[in-house]
């Protein structure tokens, strides 16, 4: 039970990322930028300043400026600490306690740090859009594109993407902006998405479309 320590590993490249069933191509005007769960008690798992954590908090950054800069808007998802059984459900029976409400448990990492303009939105359950508003504050802000960035990838981040699809959302996975519990596990990530509900791109394509 609990977060495992995650040994290093290398992101796919351009090469290694599967190609997408569905024909979608992200715009500046429709998209939405979703940093999945970078808080410190889910990113200190990882080995620090090695790949995958270290290049996928840059791509992560490096997308949420251009985003900004852009003016499409960025989401955050972030659990609270100390959640009631109540409110983590199930999750807790496969993860445990979870975090605390310190911040060397709660707080974003600091290299990912929300900015004012940005929306937080407290996490429940694996997919950001249970008991949230994301569709919500996405659908009046004229968005029907999520870009997903963060952790896990095969976990919160797949079934994100796989819900995302369900409401009519076209999704695309920032496949080198995601780190995961091993290489396996963020491959097949991305190769569900890609045969089933979305786009896996690496950050520099997803830029120089957004331009």
């Amino acid at each position: 039970m609990g977060l495992p320590k995650i040994p290093a590993y290398a992101l796919p490249g351009e090469d290694e990322i599967p190609a997408a069933r569905g024909p979608w191509q992200v715009e500046t005007q429709r998209a939405a930028l979703l940093i999945h769960d970078m808080q410190n008690y889910f990113v200190n798992v990882f080995t620090p300043d090695v790949s995958p954590i270290a290049p996928a908090v840059a791509n992560i950054a490096r997308l949420a400026a251009h985003c900004r800069e852009r003016g499409v808007p960025v989401f955050y998802t972030a659990q609270n600490g100390d959640q009631d059984r109540r409110d983590r459900g199930l999750q807790a029976d496969i993860w445990g306690p979870g975090m605390t409400s310190a911040p060397e448990h709660q707080a974003i990492i600091a290299e990912l740090a929300p900015e004012p303009q940005d929306h937080v939105l407290v996490k429940h359950r694996y997919s950001a859009f249970q008991r949230s508003n994301l569709e919500t504050l996405m659908r009046v802000r004229g968005r029907d594109q999520i870009i997903i960035t963060g952790i896990y990838a095969h976990i919160g981040c797949m079934i994100t993407a796989g819900e995302a699809f369900q409401r009519d959302i076209e999704t695309f996975l920032a496949a080198d902006a995601l780190a995961d519990f091993s290489r396996d596990k963020h491959d097949l990530a991305l190769d569900w998405v890609a045969g089933r509900c979305g786009t896996p791109m690496t950050t520099t394509k997803l830029i120089a479309a957004l331009d």
